[in-house]
């Protein structure tokens, strides 16, 4: 489906380009910023809803191409809507007699253009969890909550509150620091909360989505059989006769991007995998062969260790690293498409939470986390356009799709394994001691996973090498060696994640095997740290 794909900075990218006809009804999500603002999609999503995230500065375009939304969202930002220059929707949307519904710095804005108020100071922020009660009765909107001791659990984070609502809206839920935490005109079918009700901290969100889509009178009928055939089709038009390349990590995300760029242009595709010399155990040998021999693709396999470690020498800075690594990945797909000749086109496996740490998926003005590696478009010296089919996919929504191309699910259940490889799993300078003492401590915990049965429960599993070395005693000899640090964390979606609760039984076997299996090694740590406020790799 071609949600999201008219709304991205990036020219280059096929996927964002042109707005297909869609037969679906249409939510408008106008995006100001928020990092969770895709989770709003996603639950619509959840819910077989069609729907399109646009930046707010694109809006007037978007809707002078005739689209004609059977509701708008307005998401949450990192904005002051007390500044001048804060971000805002054309005033036009709020007499287009559709239902609109702001979400935290939406109902902030929604407020200010309406004739509200908005203040900040001592005593506006909530961050966080928090309670909200009942203040009036129930309407339409409130369907399914405030069922018990009419209160409901929510999850807070905003600077500003709304300190006064404009004529004909009511208020129908208040919390400490919100005293308008839930408003609405009836009348208009405008409503707004001050919290986020598409974050999982909010238990009883979806609920409140389904019931602004039922007033909104929104089709349920978008699913992922639909989403690949509309990306195959499109595909097809884009591409026509022309070459595409595929950069190919062996991941579930290279892979569900290459077979079904496959299946909608067959010999078209050439894949080309790149050992880096950053990749786990064995990877290279098992790659080769499951392309090769079981899908049958066009695969052009290169050796390039030499080239990335020599360029990473030295290099300690996690955001040097991704940009050294990411440059001589373009470098090398460069020079093997002059080689295949008129390649027109690059297709990688970026997914959205890549995007949404490195850049607002629609241009909204988001925070940068981390730069990743394949999210940014392409160099100008490289004369290609990027496909990036998957951009506006979760994880678990790619799996989906792999499922619906037919990949096996032992394959599709694999862990995630990011793009710069090993690198990010060995802070401060790598070298290749290192990560050889990092691949083999890997294996043994991944071994160790699947022998107790907990592979499939675990979303990420990993070692980080730390850079640092400590005293132990082994044979009754003293030790100067690495630290080790296991990371094990449970997700659904790669947004928001937490560690996965092993037994003291299991780390005590797990670290007893690796370091009486791997020499270098003589400490070993668990990282209990959550998303947020870490990410689930270390860099």
């Amino acid at each position: 489906m071609d949600f999201l794909f008219l709304c991205s900075k990036d020219k280059d990218n096929i996927f964002k380009n042109e707005r297909q006809t869609m037969k679906n009804d249409m939510v408008l999500i106008i995006d100001f910023g928020s990092q969770v603002t895709q989770l709003i999609a996603r639950r619509l999503r959840e819910l077989n809803v069609y729907c399109e995230i646009h930046p707010f500065q694109n809006i007037n375009d978007i809707l002078n191409y005739n689209i004609s939304p059977k509701a708008i969202i307005l998401s949450g930002g990192p904005a002051s809507v007390i500044d001048d220059n804060s971000p805002r929707p054309p005033k036009i949307i709020f007499e287009m007699g559709v239902p609109i519904l702001g979400i935290c710095y939406g109902q902030q804005i929604m407020m200010k253009m309406l004739g509200g108020k908005v203040i900040s100071g001592s005593g506006t922020s909530e961050f966080g969890k928090s309670f909200i009660e009942n203040v009036d009765k129930k309407i339409k909107f409130l369907e399914g909550w405030f069922e018990n001791n009419n209160i409901e659990q929510v999850w807070m984070s905003h600077g500003d509150h709304v300190s006064e609502i404009p004529n004909n809206f009511k208020v129908f839920a208040k919390s400490e620091n919100a005293p308008f935490a839930i408003i609405g005109n009836l009348d208009k079918n405008f409503y707004a909360v001050q919290f986020h009700p598409e974050v999982i901290h909010t238990p009883n969100g979806k609920t409140l989505l389904k019931n602004f889509l039922k007033i909104a009178e929104v089709s349920l009928n978008w699913n992922m059989k639909a989403y690949k055939e509309e990306a195959i089709l499109k595909i097809r038009k884009t591409v026509g006769k022309n070459k595409v390349i595929c950069a190919l990590s062996g991941g579930v995300d290279s892979s569900v991007t290459a077979i079904l760029i496959n299946e909608a242009i067959g010999d078209q595709l050439t894949c080309i995998y790149v050992d880096n010399g950053l990749m786990r155990d064995k990877e290279s040998e098992e790659v080769i062969a499951l392309y090769t021999n079981h899908y049958k693709l066009n695969l052009i396999a290169l050796n390039e260790q030499e080239l990335f470690l020599s360029n990473l020498k030295g290099i300690s800075d996690p955001e040097q690293k991704r940009k050294i690594i990411g440059k001589l990945f373009i470098d090398v797909f460069q020079k093997h498409a002059l080689k295949l000749g008129n390649v027109k086109y690059l297709a990688q496996g970026t997914l959205y939470p890549d995007v949404i740490e490195s850049v607002s998926f629609s241009g909204g003005p988001s925070v940068t986390i981390k730069s990743h590696h394949n999210v940014g478009g392409l160099p100008e010296k490289m004369d290609m356009k990027l496909i990036e089919p998957l951009r506006e996919l979760f994880k678990d929504e790619v799996r989906i799709l792999g499922k619906e191309l037919g990949i096996p699910d032992e394959f599709i259940g694999r862990h995630p394994f990011p793009g710069p490889g090993l690198a990010i799993r060995c802070p401060g300078e790598i070298t290749v001691e290192k990560l050889e003492i990092l691949r083999k401590a890997d294996a043994i915990y991944i071994e160790q996973i699947k022998k107790h049965d907990l592979y499939d429960k675990i979303w990420q599993a990993f070692v980080v090498i730390l850079p640092v070395k400590t005293v132990g005693v082994m044979g009754d000899a003293r030790t100067y060696d690495y630290v080790c640090a296991l990371r094990a964390v449970t997700s659904i979606d790669g947004m928001t994640a937490d560690y996965y609760p092993f037994t003291h039984d299991f780390l005590g076997e797990t670290a007893t095997k690796i370091i009486n299996n791997v020499s270098g090694i003589n400490r070993i740590t668990y990282d209990i740290t959550s998303k947020p406020p870490g990410t689930i790799e270390w860099e």
